[in-house]
């Protein structure tokens, strides 16, 4: 694999602005993932950016893609467990 590929999340999910990335990281004992959430915005300047802070009405939101990233990651766990 090369570092490009290494630097990609392995999922993403996605609700309007807010994004969960899945990451595969590889450990002594196997295969582990790991979970980063953003939310994305547009600057004054008009270029995009991502942000790693999330208003109040913003968090139901999170807390459900935590859930999908949750299952996501869990399905590949046991993807692995069976190869």
């Amino acid at each position: 694999m090369s570092n490009k590929e290494t630097n990609k999340p392995a999922l993403t999910v996605t609700d309007g602005a807010l994004r969960a990335a899945i990451w595969r990281n590889k450990g002594e004992r196997g295969d582990f993932y790991s979970v980063t959430f953003s939310r994305r915005y547009k600057r004054a300047e008009g270029e995009y950016a991502n942000a790693t802070s999330f208003s109040g009405a913003e968090l139901l939101r999170l807390a459900r893609l935590a859930e999908i990233a949750y299952q996501e990651a869990q399905a590949r766990r046991e993807q692995a467990a069976m190869q």
